[in-house]
């Protein structure tokens, strides 16, 4: 009996040393799980997954996540290492171990990291999670990895988008990218092709839960239309692609794929990796208008909404291109 109450004591401090977070120099907690003898090294290339995400009433929001989808890719630089965030022990760390830290909304708010909103609230963490997967001996080796991860990527996506479809029992036509479209009426006279102006009536929602995030429709009541330059890149390739199915008149829907999209970067209610549906009516289709030269000095507004000299002209807000 003895030897019984011996083993589970040892067992218990064992778990409780296993689970128990340190403090970085800066007061970040950390636990490290693993044990790898090669530890990460100035210059190493690394892939790894990463995820934050915020307990909101009760309920854990997820702000990043990768796990599940394209890896994040990272080029190891002290220079560019911070106070209060990961990468304080990432030098403790080794390929195929897992980090978890937090992070505390009043610290950060302290150093001018965010602001108390809905989100980030006074006296909550953020939880960061990191699992350390593979080292690269040169960047075209990263480079090949990261393109093959977003290629299997997109194949989960658009695989997602058909079995939608297949549940709603559209029947579809599909883009050379991956985008299926559904043909309410495909319009008449010319379609919007490239070189084409078509003028876009749209409502935006999210896949997975038929959350609308955006439309130029208003309880009903059309609002200014949506000018589309087709083949310019000034909206989403999805969409872009999706358009040339109609011409004037033109209604049906867009099922998009998000690395068609937005991708792994949120944007705004768009939460990363969202498969998004366009209910679209085009209201008319045109020839563009060519573009006029730039006046030397002249200023151009960026996607940001700020003014500099030179770059790209402001694109449509939405459903605007990524960055």
């Amino acid at each position: 009996m003895r030897i019984l109450t011996t083993v589970l004591a040892a067992s218990v401090l064992f778990l409780a040393s296993c689970n128990k977070f340190e403090k970085t120099k800066s007061g970040m907690p950390y636990k490290i799980t693993g044990n790898s003898s090669k530890k990460i090294k100035q210059g190493e290339m690394l892939k790894m997954n990463i995820s934050f995400s915020v307990n909101v009433n009760g309920k854990d929001s997820i702000l990043n996540n990768t796990f599940g989808h394209v890896p994040a890719y990272f080029v190891v630089d002290s220079a560019r290492f911070g106070k209060y965030n990961f990468t304080e022990v990432l030098f403790q760390c080794g390929v195929g171990d897992k980090l978890d830290f937090k992070l505390s909304i009043d610290t950060l708010k302290k150093m001018g990291g965010i602001e108390y909103n809905k989100t980030f609230k006074r006296g909550g963490f953020i939880v960061g999670k990191i699992e350390f997967l593979k080292s690269f001996g040169t960047e075209a080796e990263m480079t090949a990895d990261f393109k093959k991860e977003e290629g299997i990527e997109k194949d989960r996506e658009i695989k997602d988008v058909e079995t939608y479809a297949t549940s709603k029992k559209y029947t579809t036509a599909k883009t050379p990218s991956g985008t299926l479209v559904v043909i309410e009426n495909a319009g008449e006279g010319a379609k919007a092709d490239s070189g084409k102006l078509a003028e876009v009536y749209y409502k935006g929602t999210l896949m997975t839960t038929g959350t609308e995030f955006d439309s130029n429709i208003k309880g009903g009541v059309k609002g200014q239309v949506l000018p589309v330059a087709v083949g310019t890149g000034s909206v989403i390739k999805g969409m872009d692609e999706g358009l040339r199915f109609f011409g004037k008149g033109g209604k049906g829907k867009l099922l998009i794929p998000a690395m068609l999209a937005y991708g792994g970067q949120p944007s705004g209610p768009i939460p990363a990796y969202s498969n998004l549906v366009f209910d679209i009516e085009v209201a008319d289709v045109k020839d563009a208008p060519a573009p006029q030269p730039m006046q030397p000095g002249a200023p151009t507004i960026i996607p940001d909404g700020k003014s500099q000299q030179g770059g790209e002209a402001k694109k449509a807000d939405a459903p605007a291109k990524k960055n």
